[in-house]
């Protein structure tokens, strides 16, 4: 018995130790920068590879993909360089930059055809461990009945072709399987998202229902033709993106993550009316600027999407969702919480509390399916996808720990 105090003091010290060992584990994991759906001249962007990386490794991004319509950037691919200013003009900064390793020729009518650099030749000019990391991506471009179905799949090994089927949903379906199989097969993290539902109203919230795995979309698209607004007859990507919600956990299905990308076409015009690079992305917290632990990192909800609002913190410790935005001097900030009730899930996406100022909180109710917060700030977007819009972020939905 006279040995108990002893023991004691060693259990005490023992916890006690495990503490900061624990924080140390938390700080570990960093912020990291993102865009998960760009293209280039190896589809219908409009710019070369190097020149595209470079304008992301100079905007601050950590990492970024090429994801090119149904092509992986391997093989020979030679780009005719249209007759226009900007492609000429394009030309000329590329030859500028890179003329040292660019490899491009003159044919018989006088135009210039590029050879293209594959990803295996380009990404060494730019990635650094830690620093910046280029991720193997495919645009998987389908159709049903003239509507455009596209996904994209972040650390594809192999290209996945067009494979086609009877329905919107059942060409979705075919797409995530495919990817299944392909990550079981490879061990390799890999993840499929579905890309602007509301391009040409091809996607609607009853096709997105069907699905099975599917854990990714875009409520943020950059390209000027998605209709991330939705009109008077169709939803907004937020719309859509609670009542997907709803009918998930209903049927038990996963949280549905809601992404923020650029889809960015165009390099040499910036407006209104084209699709350019630094209009959304996503800020991960990973232990790592690896695609594994940026995937994994994802697959948690351990996210934000955002157009220009940056965080201090996001925490939920189970029960209370709280947001700390790391504020911008003389800018004000609206924070909202969204949600579907259990009692009334055909309702969903309702406001659940609102606050300004740079910090919130909310505490899941008995009631409530999930919740997910928004932030808005006051702030103009810097070339924004449509006139008006200020800088957003998106937190991604959680449940309550006592489900």
């Amino acid at each position: 018995m006279k040995y108990l105090p002893l023991i004691f003091i060693l259990i005490v010290l023992s916890f006690v130790s495990c503490k900061p060992a624990e924080k140390a584990e938390e700080s570990s994991k960093q912020w990291y920068k993102g865009n998960l759906h760009t293209h280039s001249y190896w589809s219908d962007g409009d710019d070369y590879p190097e020149m595209i990386m470079d304008w992301y490794k100079s905007h601050d991004y950590d990492f970024v993909v090429l994801s090119d319509h149904n092509t992986l950037a391997e093989g020979e691919k030679w780009k005719l360089i249209p007759k226009s200013p900007s492609h000429e003009m394009g030309f000329q900064k590329y030859v500028e930059k890179y003329g040292d390793r660019a490899v491009y020729r003159e044919d018989s009518a006088g135009r210039i055809e590029v050879k293209l650099k594959t990803l295996l030749e380009y990404a060494p000019m730019f990635e650094e461990p830690g620093e910046f990391l280029i991720i193997q991506s495919q645009e998987l471009s389908e159709s049903f009945e003239k509507k455009p179905l596209h996904m994209n799949v972040a650390n594809i090994q192999k290209l996945i072709p067009e494979e086609g089927g009877n329905s919107v949903a059942e060409i979705l379906q075919n797409g995530l399987d495919r990817v299944k199989a392909q990550r079981d097969s490879t061990g390799v993290p890999m993840f499929l998202h579905i890309n602007h539902p509301n391009f040409v109203w091809a996607i609607t919230p009853e096709d997105m229902i069907e699905l099975k795995g599917e854990r990714f979309f875009e409520v943020y698209n950059g390209h000027p033709q998605v209709n991330n607004y939705g009109d008077s007859l169709r939803p907004s990507m937020e719309v859509l993106w609670d009542k997907v919600q709803a009918a998930y956990l209903q049927a038990d299905k996963p949280l549905l993550y809601g992404l923020a990308v650029d889809d960015a076409h165009n390099y040499h015009v910036f407006d209104q009316n084209s699709s350019n690079p630094g209009r959304g992305w996503v800020m991960v917290l990973a232990d790592e600027l690896t695609p594994s632990s940026l995937i994994e990192a994802m697959e948690n909800g351990d996210f934000y999407s955002t157009t220009g609002v940056i965080l201090n913190e996001i925490d939920f410790d189970g029960e209370t969702l709280s947001v700390a935005v790391k504020p911008d001097k003389d800018i004000t900030y609206t924070i909202q919480f969204f949600g579907t009730k259990k009692t009334n899930p055909e309702k969903s996406g309702i406001l659940l509390k609102e606050m300004e100022g740079e910090a919130a909180a909310y505490t899941l109710e008995n009631d409530d399916m999930y919740v997910r917060a928004k932030i808005i700030s006051s702030k103009p977007k810097e070339n924004p996808y449509q006139l008006g819009d200020t800088e957003t972020a998106w937190i991604q939905p959680v449940r309550s720990n006592r489900l």
